[in-house]
């Protein structure tokens, strides 16, 4: 890997050499981390990452690492049509205990995902304890879906009314 070669487009008695380490690190994976990011930005809008975060923060994995207050207070105003004023202040509350909680539980421990997580917090009858919170690990499975479909739908049938138009 620490091999000189020779920078492309320069001859090779006046041109600078680099390693073969720079080259694969720097001129191809960088660049491709690059396009993979450029390709994400075009893909999803700024509302989509954002819920994207936000979902994240109730990842159960690494004792709830990414477990972030604002982020899924946030999350809570994103989806508001699914909670009233009263609900949020009551969150605040459970989302303190509900973290103490989980972390000390050995039942949680094992969960990969929110699905794992959502059937643990059932198997534990942590839903009743909780049910603010399990409303919201309910909507972070369920809308993500649910508005990838609606747009594939409309995207589907923006492809037949064009087809039909073209005829």
């Amino acid at each position: 890997m620490e091999d000189k070669i020779p920078v492309r487009g320069r001859s090779r008695r006046e041109g600078q050499w680099i390693s073969y380490y720079h080259h694969y690190h720097a001129e191809i994976f960088i660049a491709v981390i690059d396009l993979i990011a450029t390709e994400m930005n075009n893909r999803f809008n700024e509302t989509t990452t954002e819920l994207l975060i936000c979902i994240s923060c109730l990842d159960a994995r690494d004792s709830f690492s990414r477990f972030h207050h604002g982020r899924l207070l946030r999350l809570v105003e994103i989806y508001y049509d699914y909670f009233s004023i009263q609900d949020l202040q009551v969150l605040k509350e459970q989302l303190h205990t509900y973290v103490h909680d989980v972390r000390r539980s050995s039942d949680f421990v094992e969960c990969d995902d929110l699905a794992s997580l959502a059937v643990k917090l059932v198997e534990n009858r942590k839903h009743l304890v909780f049910p603010l919170v399990y409303r919201l690990i309910e909507l972070a499975l369920i809308l993500p879906v649910a508005t990838t479909s609606v747009e594939r739908s409309f995207s589907a049938m923006n492809i037949i009314k064009a087809d039909l138009r073209n005829k």
